[in-house]
């Protein structure tokens, strides 16, 4: 059945990626940016959605600096929980289906085991405290007509990411040191937007999680994007790569030292499959190549 669906943060990664997702499908895609829409301000939120009146709305809007929201966490609040908040309200009062994606930076990295959606959160951060205020709000306003789809370590061949830093520096130095006592798993932006598509389809509620499948470091995922770099053409040569504890690389923010996320409900609710990461990575830097 085709939907009206907006999506907020169009300019941003997973939103770029799934402009290009839904072009496949039979549904009629409006993409906001902030330009567009900012979800903070309640009025012009309120006024713009009345007007499109959609079926389905996909927030992959948020404030993702997640050092520098240290220092600014009011910028941070207002995109990742005030924005959520007032998506929210009104997507209760209106009874539309609102999924809003969030991220494993809500959990503190002390399990050892892959969290569940229903494990005790306990951020570290004020960009994981933002976005968990975000998740609260969503739950708590629009409780039967929403669904938290949090995520992990994204990345795709658009904008600022870990695989597009990396490319980079591999052809500027010679040689990198990457924190490696960090683990979680990467996940690809054309996963996240298949999953994404059957979770507008079956429209679930809740709290689920997605990733590709497997776990990784990130010195583990610096080795293979130059692996698969290389191998796809894309880099020419290869550089040293070193291990390092992450106290040898402070940031401002504390990030979780374990974050992999466990998919089994997500997998059973909507039918969709991860492939491992390394697959994902392949196809990614296939299309950087192009």
């Amino acid at each position: 059945m085709s939907q009206k669906i907006v999506l907020l943060g169009a300019n941003g990664q997973l939103g770029q990626t799934l402009q290009q997702h839904f072009k496949s499908l039979d549904h009629e895609l409006i993409a906001l940016t902030r330009d567009t829409l900012d979800i903070s301000d309640e009025t012009a939120l309120r006024n713009t959605l009345g007007e499109l009146a959609p079926d389905v709305i996909i927030n992959a809007a948020a404030y993702t600096a997640v050092d520098q929201a240290e220092t600014d966490d009011l910028d941070a609040r207002a995109a990742n929980a005030a924005g959520p908040k007032n998506l929210a309200r009104w997507a209760k009062e209106q009874d539309i289906w609102l999924l809003h994606v969030s991220t494993d930076f809500v959990f503190s990295g002390r399990n050892h085991r892959p969290y569940t959606p229903d494990d005790q959160t306990d951020p570290l951060s004020i960009y994981g405290r933002t976005k968990l205020e975000g998740e609260l709000h969503v739950r708590y306003l629009a409780r039967d007509n929403s669904l938290v789809l949090r995520t992990s370590w994204v990345y795709s061949q658009y904008g600022r990411n870990f695989l597009n830093t990396m490319l980079r520096l591999m052809t500027e130095k010679d040689s990198l040191n990457v924190v490696d006592d960090q683990i979680g798993t990467p996940s690809s932006t054309l996963g996240l937007a298949r999953c994404i598509a059957a979770a507008v389809e079956k429209r679930p509620i809740g709290i689920l999680h997605w990733t590709d499948a497997g776990v990784a470091s990130w010195y583990d995922f610096a080795v293979a994007i130059q692996d698969e770099a290389i191998s796809q053409g894309l880099l020419s040569r290869a550089i040293p790569i070193n291990p390092i504890p992450t106290s040898a690389y402070p940031t401002p923010a504390r990030r979780p030292s374990y974050s992999v996320l466990d998919k089994a409900q997500t997998i059973a609710a909507l039918e969709c499959h991860p492939q491992h990461w390394r697959r994902e990575l392949g196809h990614v830097i296939a299309q950087l190549k192009k």
